[in-house]
């Protein structure tokens, strides 16, 4: 495969705060050869996530961070080109973590096949993916919204939230959605069904926020943090639930946050209102994988969960399509067309 080149975009310095396309490298390095066990791949569509600004930084976190000069990691979906592998063929599809390239070697043991004919390629790494998993684990086996309560949701009309908020009705729940600006409210509830929307950049948040909860919050699946967060806190019901998957708000916070210390007066409600806050890796949930391909492929088929796409085109543009996204600039699930 020496006559192929790589096209592949590395951690060349570690932002401090916003990063910037400073911090990212495009290289043309030779394909590699697969050895025994292992397939080429050639990677049509790469998945950007907010985790993957965590990557960047070596602060101690639950993953290693990515190396200096180390391709930037994320999900990707691909095309098997040649194959060392007995269950994979030429011309297979599958679901790698190869991250910001395009052409990549994989072990076979890592790689999940998928079938184009059952769903569009691209919702492996979205409704079908990742941040479909994440919502699904950490909602049911976190949240356990019941009938007739509330679930509010952040960022509610990324390809998280807009999931748990659609599993939430399933699940007999009024859902309340939080998303910046007009557009995505409206996609809130007209796309995902939502009960309420609200936009979180109005200036009477915290008392729309009221309003829309009379009864108060029973579930709070929280991957923003923030003003939100704070706004949703005195809210809490006794025995609220609160499944912790994501804080972006702060992801581009450097040194100590601002305003006052609220961690005393939360502890004291985590107490006396009996509250279960819980952060989690959706991995955490891997043996729930099964049962939620099984149950999200079924809710697709049958119309009861939607899901929307934002397609950046070109490798080359990865890194602005991915600084946009933690400004909260994408709407939907963030996938670049590789090629």
């Amino acid at each position: 495969m020496t006559e192929l080149s790589n096209k592949r975009i590395v951690l060349a310095s570690r932002p401090s705060g916003r990063p910037s396309a400073e911090n990212f490298r495009l290289e043309n390095v030779p394909v590699a050869e697969p050895a025994d066990g292992q397939v080429l791949l050639k990677l049509h569509y790469l998945s950007l996530d907010p985790y993957m600004r965590g990557r960047m930084s070596d602060a101690k976190s639950y993953a290693a961070p990515v190396a200096l000069g180390d391709v930037m990691e994320g999900g990707t979906v691909g095309e098997v080109i040649a194959s060392r592998h007995k269950d994979f063929a030429v011309g297979d599809m599958v679901l790698s973590h190869s991250g910001w390239q395009t052409y990549a070697v994989a072990d076979g043991s890592v790689l999940r096949k998928l079938d184009p004919n059952a769903a569009p390629l691209t919702t492996a790494l979205g409704v079908l993916g990742m941040p479909g998993f994440t919502a699904y684990a950490g909602l049911l086996t976190i949240g356990q919204p019941k009938a007739g309560e509330t679930v509010v949701v952040a960022a509610a009309s990324g390809p998280v939230g807009s999931a748990v908020g659609q599993i939430a009705k399933l699940q007999g729940a009024r859902t309340v959605g939080i998303a910046g600006g007009a557009d995505k409210c409206r996609a809130l509830i007209d796309d995902f069904g939502f009960d309420v929307a609200l936009d979180h950049y109005r200036s009477d948040f915290a008392d729309a926020l009221k309003q829309a909860c009379p009864s108060g919050i029973d579930v709070y699946f929280e991957n923003v943090g923030g003003k939100v967060f704070d706004a949703v806190v005195p809210l809490l019901n006794p025995f609220a639930r609160v499944p912790v998957c994501g804080l972006v708000a702060q992801y581009n916070s450097t040194g100590a946050f601002d305003g006052p210390n609220r961690l005393p007066l939360l502890m004291r409600d985590i107490l006396s209102k009996s509250l279960t806050i819980r952060g989690f890796i959706q991995r955490d949930f891997s043996e729930q994988r099964p049962a939620f391909y099984q149950a999200m492929t079924q809710w697709i088929k049958d119309g009861k969960v939607r899901y929307r796409e934002d397609i950046a085109d070109g490798l080359e543009n990865a890194p602005e399509a991915f600084i946009g996204m933690l400004e909260g600039k994408n709407f939907g699930k963030l996938i670049v067309k590789i090629s």
